[in-house]
C-alpha cells in the first residue's frame, strides 16, 4: 500500500503525535510500506521525521521526498524523487504538478 503526505505550511507540533499513531496503524493494520512526502512546510517536515523514525522500527518501509523543484542541497538522494516531466512545467505550477 502506498501513502502520500503533502500538507499545510502551518501544522502545530501536537499533530506529530497523531501522525505517528496513524502511520504506525497504516503499517501494522493496512500493510502500508511505501510513503511519499512533500518538502514544503511544517507538516511535510513532521511527516518526514515520523517516517525516518519509523523506518528504524519497520525496516521494510520505504519513503521518498517528492520535489517540486530541483533541490539545491539535499541530504539524502536515496530518499528523493523528482517527478518526470516537471522540468517543463512553469515554476508557479510545479507544486500542483508534483501533487498529482
Amino acid at each position: 500500500m502506498t501513502c502520500t503526505f503533502f500538507g499545510h505550511a502551518d501544522a502545530p507540533p501536537e499533530v506529530k503525535i497523531k501522525l505517528k499513531e496513524t502511520v504506525t496503524a497504516l503499517i501494522e493494520n493496512r500493510g502500508a510500506d511505501r510513503f511519499y512526502v512533500g518538502n514544503h512546510g511544517n507538516f511535510d517536515k513532521m511527516a518526514l521525521a515520523v517516517l525516518k523514525e519509523l523506518s528504524t522500527v519497520y525496516p521494510h518501509i520505504d519513503y521518498c521526498v517528492v520535489y517540486a523543484y530541483f533541490p539545491q542541497d539535499c541530504e539524502d538522494f536515496l530518499h528523493t524523487v523528482y517527478p518526470e516531466g516537471i522540468e517543463t512545467v512553469p515554476k508557479r505550477f510545479a507544486i500542483n504538478y508534483r501533487n498529482k
